[in-house]
């Protein structure tokens, strides 16, 4: 069948819209081939979601695989008795024994119809619970990857193709079952065809190989046309959410962006329907003629058996038992074959299920050969920074450059900079979202890397200027920054005390019970200023040793960020506190201000002393009072 994948090949080849450059490169059949190499593992998943319902499929689907042969053997029966009779006189002709055959083929009809039902509920709640597991283990293992994972395209696309196979990898698991349910029942179908003419077999293959070949052949090329679309399809879902979202209605009316959206969205979807028409209509074209091809080697085995029938080589049932079993294993072997071509063309989405459970993250716990060390409580010494430099991946800027400071224990820092200086990097440092690229980072006088990333996190409170608006109740809202404690309402009360959300909650119709954020049924959205008070409460429910405040209060208003940073300063006595601010008169009460510039230190000192020192951070600080005279 060299001649057909070449002439597929020149079809392909021709199609004037198959022109995309990074398009995944076709599939060869020993990659396919390689790719059922994860079914073991898939079905091993399938068992572990529910071991009794997998079971009971499979036992469902065996007695179900035996029922077309007995049936068309049945009916091969009551045709033989039939054409007896009716060589009778009638008053010898009994009926009973036909009619009990007649009973016997329609309970065969009602089990199969039963089973059918049975196997078709499992599916769906066995597909359903599949679903669910796997979406969960999909956010188990994202939720231990690091954050600069999450920054990279290439990891978007990895994350995004596992996230659709969550959903559909159900059908891929009916797919396998019916296929080793289809295969028993060929071999007993096949058993009786053998044992008539074997060469028809040969013929069967013949009529079916050429439709396989074309749907493995236009299945590779769904497949690929499907992973080079993966980031355009990533950008139509944000087109989509951006078009018509509540987050984005009011830049998008206010910038008129809509017609802008709505063409760049039809541009894309517009090129990723033309060229999957392309692939369905020439699919479809020579579907057609494989199918004619099927048909045609069908009907030559037809006449073949029916010729025998009229030489008087076998009876009328036996013609009806060969011709059902040849017209019923060219459906299951037509069946088989392109099913197959699905479950490899699935094994490679399954592939991509899987490669994205192969990312592993950088930053854990340190493994058994090494001191895992326990996090200071409380911290004595304090962080030191040693030459640490940091660059983001696949960038050729260095974020930070040769940084080298000392963050006391109980001291209150403020960092101050630029947009783009490095200051919220910095804190992700400190908070090991990210490892340096050079130089380390020491708690009392040991390395970052020693301590448990989790244990580490416990101990730190940090709240950025890009907080997430969670669209959850308003105590849940603070509940965030410890939601071990989430039903502890007097703690969640005190937080939102400190933060001055108690103000915002005190206005809300259900209170701590309020949905907040226009998502969901009966939600109230919030004003930027609220937002950030409910953020801050989630800072202060987290009761930590370190407090990271990356622009607390730029929502606010002068009053309400007066009397934040009251509370603030009463609330971090005794502990380690570091804050990103642009408004020099909230980093005055620092204890001491690390001037960032470029990702460099270029000043460090407390607020009268950089003053005195005349250098980046007086000429700020003035520039800041000037726009107050």
């Amino acid at each position: 069948m060299n001649w057909l994948s070449s002439l597929l090949e020149k079809i392909s080849a021709k199609n004037p819209n198959h022109k995309r450059g990074p398009e995944k490169p076709a599939v060869s059949v020993r990659e396919r081939v390689s790719a059922l190499r994860h079914l073991p593992a898939f079905l091993k998943l399938i068992w572990h979601t529910s071991p009794a319902l997998t079971l009971a499929n499979i036992a469902l689907r065996l007695l179900r695989a035996a029922l077309p042969l007995a049936t068309l053997y049945v009916a091969r029966l009551i045709l033989d008795d039939v054409v007896q009779l009716s060589k009778l006189a009638p008053a010898a002709r009994v009926l009973s024994p036909v009619l009990g055959l007649v009973a016997l083929e329609f309970g065969l009809v009602l089990l199969a119809d039963a089973l059918g039902r049975a196997v078709a509920l499992l599916d769906s709640l066995l597909g359903d619970l599949f679903a669910n597991a796997s979406s969960v283990r999909l956010m188990q293992h994202a939720a231990e990857l690091d954050l600069d994972q999450f920054e990279d395209s290439t990891f978007y696309d990895k994350l995004e193709r596992a996230r659709r196979q969550t959903l559909s990898r159900s059908v891929l698991m009916s797919q396998v079952l019916a296929q080793g349910q289809d295969a028993v029942t060929l071999v007993l179908l096949a058993g009786g065809l053998v044992a008539f003419q074997p060469w028809l077999l040969g013929l069967l293959l013949l009529a079916v190989v050429p439709a396989f070949l074309g749907e493995s052949h236009f299945n590779e090329r769904s497949y690929s046309l499907s992973h080079s679309w993966t980031p355009e399809r990533r950008e139509l879902d944000y087109l989509r959410q951006t078009g018509a979202s509540d987050e984005t209605a009011k830049e998008v009316k206010i910038f008129g962006l809509s017609d802008f959206l709505i063409t760049r969205f039809e541009t894309l979807s517009d090129q990723f329907y033309r060229q999957n028409k392309a692939l369905a209509l020439r699919r479809a074209s020579w579907g057609t003629v494989f199918a004619a091809v099927g048909a045609a080697g069908y009907y030559g085995a037809y006449v073949y058996i029916i010729k025998q029938a009229v030489g008087g080589t076998i009876s009328i049932g036996q013609l009806t038992f060969l011709a059902g079993s040849f017209a019923r294993l060219r459906g299951l072997l037509e069946g088989i074959l392109s099913r197959f071509s699905q479950v490899a063309d699935g094994a490679l989405y399954l592939q991509d299920f899987f490669d994205f459970f192969q990312i592993a993250p950088r930053i854990v716990r340190p493994t058994t050969e090494q001191v895992v060390r326990p996090f200071p409580r409380p911290i004595r010494q304090g962080f030191t920074f040693e030459d640490v430099s940091f660059r983001y991946k696949n960038a050729e800027k260095w974020a930070l450059r040769h940084l080298s400071f000392e963050l006391h224990a109980g001291e209150k820092l403020a960092l101050v900079g630029e947009n783009g200086a490095g200051k919220t990097t910095l804190v992700k440092l400190l908070a090991r979202l990210y490892d340096p690229t050079e130089g380390r980072i020491l708690l009392d006088g040991h390395d970052l890397r020693e301590y448990d990333p989790a244990e580490l996190r416990q101990e730190i409170g940090v709240i950025f200027q890009d907080f997430v608006r969670f669209q959850l109740p308003a105590g849940q809202n603070l509940a965030v920054g410890r939601i071990s404690e989430r039903q502890n309402q007097p703690r969640i009360e005190q937080a939102a005390h400190q933060s001055l959300a108690d103000t915002v909650i005190a206005k809300l119709p259900l209170g701590y019970d309020q949905m907040i954020g226009r998502r969901f049924n009966g939600g109230v959205d919030l004003s930027g200023g609220e937002w950030q008070k409910i953020a801050l409460g989630r800072a202060y429910m987290r009761e930590a040793q370190l407090l990271i405040l990356d622009e607390p209060t730029a929502a606010l208003d002068a009053r309400a960020e007066y009397e934040v940073f009251e509370r603030f300063k009463e609330l971090t006595q005794g502990k380690t506190a570091v804050l990103i601010s642009h408004r020099f008169s909230t980093v005055r009460m620092a204890d001491r201000i690390l001037v960032v510039e470029h990702g460099r230190v270029q000043e460090i000192g407390s607020h009268e002393e950089l003053l005195a020192n005349n250098g980046r951070y007086a000429e700020l600080f003035r520039l800041q009072a000037a726009g107050y005279r």
